[in-house]
């Protein structure tokens, strides 16, 4: 009963006059975004979307270029064609069903609810698997049916996918040259394996030299765009994906580029920032995390519990979606309608040069 009533009191004293009430109004789960799809390449969704499996990617053919003197006879090279393959392999599903009892007495449309959510969840598990293959690792096998919310990707991938596009790659098909660590920033004097990830602390106001134990999220993010100018990307078309360690970090960097309001309209299918360094900055909850994540401090040293950011170039990474369907369909064995739906997609990295990560923890 809702009201509390005074002792011996009997007017009315089952509580009919008082039913409970269910809103018609359900609560929505929160959503994270989903930015797989804003920073890979989807050209070659076209080529898969009715027939095939695999698309075949040429790659540009190299020329050598030699010196000439007069007299000199001309040898023509002969072109080597060579190419990758983007192989839709990926697929994930959900069914549930909704008996006509349960559906016609409900005060709310659950199947529609359930619907939602189930769509939400395909997205984003490819987010998820995307944005940890193209920082070099993998999701751990789901111990259940259904993954929790915080799955994210912490295992090294070690799984070559297809054909590497770039032969100097590691089997997580990246360059190692490309993945920053701590033992990269020499103004870190602390001793310890070089491999450790970076301790991280943004630089307060007043700080009038580098830290030597402690680099700073600028000092991260302009490393990787001088790795990616020395790799020739393109300056146009640069993304970067961040963590809320990080961008917590970042926002209190003694830089008057933050000094306005960070994300100016707000989050936008996880875009917070249009240019920073020259990057698309956005702001995921799907990248990889190691142990306990990049918010662990108290150790300099770490490589147990850390993340993973990670930046690039548009077309560093090939990602196509086949089949995303939701259908529903009466069961057989009961007076039910059964809704299921699929997802099969394929991702490939491209351009290795064109990618740059570092593993991190907060100092």
């Amino acid at each position: 009963m809702a009201f509390a009533q005074a002792s011996g009191y009997t007017n009315l004293n089952t509580g009919v006059f008082s039913p409970v009430i269910y809103s018609k109004a359900a609560q929505l789960a929160f959503r994270k975004s989903a930015v797989a799809n804003a920073i890979t390449n989807n050209e070659y969704f076209g080529d898969i979307a009715n027939q095939g499996d695999t698309v075949r990617i040429m790659k540009e053919p190299e020329v050598t270029v030699k010196t000439y003197a007069r007299g000199t006879t001309v040898a023509a090279q002969d072109l080597v064609d060579a190419d990758y393959q983007l192989v839709v392999d990926k697929a994930n599903y959900f069914a549930f069903k909704m008996d006509d009892i349960e559906e016609q007495h409900s005060h709310i449309d659950f199947m529609k609810l359930a619907t939602d959510r189930a769509a939400y969840r395909l997205a984003d598990q490819m987010d998820k698997e995307c944005l940890g293959y193209l920082a070099g690792y993998k999701l751990t096998p789901a111990t259940t049916d259904t993954p929790l919310e915080g799955e994210v990707a912490d295992t090294v991938n070690s799984t070559v996918s297809g054909t590497k596009s770039n032969s100097g790659a590691g089997s997580d098909e990246l360059l190692t040259a490309n993945k920053l660590k701590k033992g990269d920033f020499g103004n870190i004097t602390t001793s310890s394996a070089a491999d450790h990830s970076i301790p991280v602390a943004a630089r307060l106001p007043g700080a009038t030299a580098a830290s030597t134990s402690t680099a700073t999220p600028l000092q991260i993010i302009a490393r990787m765009g001088r790795i990616l100018d020395q790799n020739n990307v393109d300056s146009r078309g640069r993304w970067i994906v961040l963590d809320p360690v990080f961008i917590e970090m970042l926002k209190d960097e003694d830089s008057r580029v933050l000094n306005a309001d960070f994300g100016g309209s707000g989050m936008m299918n996880g875009l917070i920032l249009n240019s920073l360094h020259g990057f698309r900055v956005y702001q995921s909850n799907n990248l990889p995390s190691v142990g306990t994540g990049a918010g662990t401090t108290g150790s300099a040293n770490q490589n147990t519990n850390y993340g993973v950011i990670v930046c690039g170039h548009d077309s560093a990474v090939a990602s196509a979606e086949q089949i995303n369907k939701v259908e529903s369909y009466r069961d057989p064995d009961s007076f039910a309608d059964i809704v299921r739906g699929m997802h099969l997609y394929g991702r490939k990295i491209l351009r290795p040069e064109a990618l740059v990560s570092a593993k991190y923890n907060a100092a």
